[in-house]
């Protein structure tokens, strides 16, 4: 790729993850473009990541590993020079983010504070996860290993996953596992981290559910009224999810 060639491209993912910074951060709705470029930190790293894998992928010794250290003390975002980032991505406040070396991540992709697509172990080769269009990742996520991250996922804050996530899935919890949000498949960015499912409580809602229904044909069998001092049913009661107003808006 020629040195016309690199800058065209830097100039339109720039563009583009303003964009993607001005329809996703509530902070930047009444914001100029300008504004956004000179004083977000995402936006900051994520212009010095583009130029430094340019020169990565130019094979330019030295220079790339100093833009990223240079960028990690004034921003706080950490991005390994060789990581490939797609157009569009958007990284909320930022600080703490780290984004490894073989990490891939496609577009419209949205990282809030303390995300980090890390490695295990000592192995070579692909150790950082993939992740593909339109996924959101909430604060505090942790992101280990080669995997995937399939297209519109959600992955709940501070969950730490380690395993392949389906498409259009969100996960919670550590170890990171999928789960619904109230029967719908979720996609692209979504900031409403308290309306998540808790599969532990809908867990135990069956178990008392089924537990009341057991109670109550133990006592019609022994013929005796619900309620009796011997055949008293035990009601189970509903555990509800929580509801309430998205704090995202919307």
């Amino acid at each position: 790729m020629s040195g016309l060639d690199a800058i065209a491209r830097v100039a339109s993912e720039l563009r583009r993850d303003i964009a993607a910074a001005h329809d996703r951060d509530p902070a930047a709705r009444d914001v100029g473009q300008l504004e956004i470029l000179a004083t977000w930190p995402g936006i900051h790293a994520l212009l010095s990541h583009r130029v430094a894998h340019a020169l990565h992928e130019a094979g330019v010794p030295l220079v790339p590993r100093a833009i990223a250290l240079l960028t990690r003390m004034t921003t706080g975002i950490e991005i390994h020079p060789a990581a490939q980032i797609g157009a569009g991505l958007f990284i909320d406040h930022g600080a703490g983010v780290v984004i490894g070396e073989t990490a891939k991540i496609g577009n419209d992709v949205t990282l809030y504070q303390g995300v980090t697509l890390g490695g295990t172990g000592f192995a070579t080769g692909k150790r950082h996860p993939t992740v593909q269009d339109n996924v959101t990742i909430g604060s505090g996520a942790k992101l280990l290993g080669p995997i995937t991250i399939g297209h519109g996922a959600k992955i709940g804050a501070n969950s730490v996953v380690i395993t392949d996530v389906p498409p259009n899935s969100t996960v919670v919890g550590n170890p990171g596992h999928p789960v619904r949000v109230e029967g719908r498949r979720v996609e692209g960015p979504d900031a409403d981290w308290i309306h998540l499912p808790d599969p532990i409580a809908e867990a135990i809602q069956g178990l008392s559910s089924r537990i009341g229904a057991l109670e109550r044909a133990v006592s019609e069998l022994s013929g005796e009224e619900p309620g009796s001092q011997n055949g008293e049913v035990a009601e189970a009661t509903e555990l509800r999810s929580l509801r309430g107003p998205n704090p995202a808006g919307g």
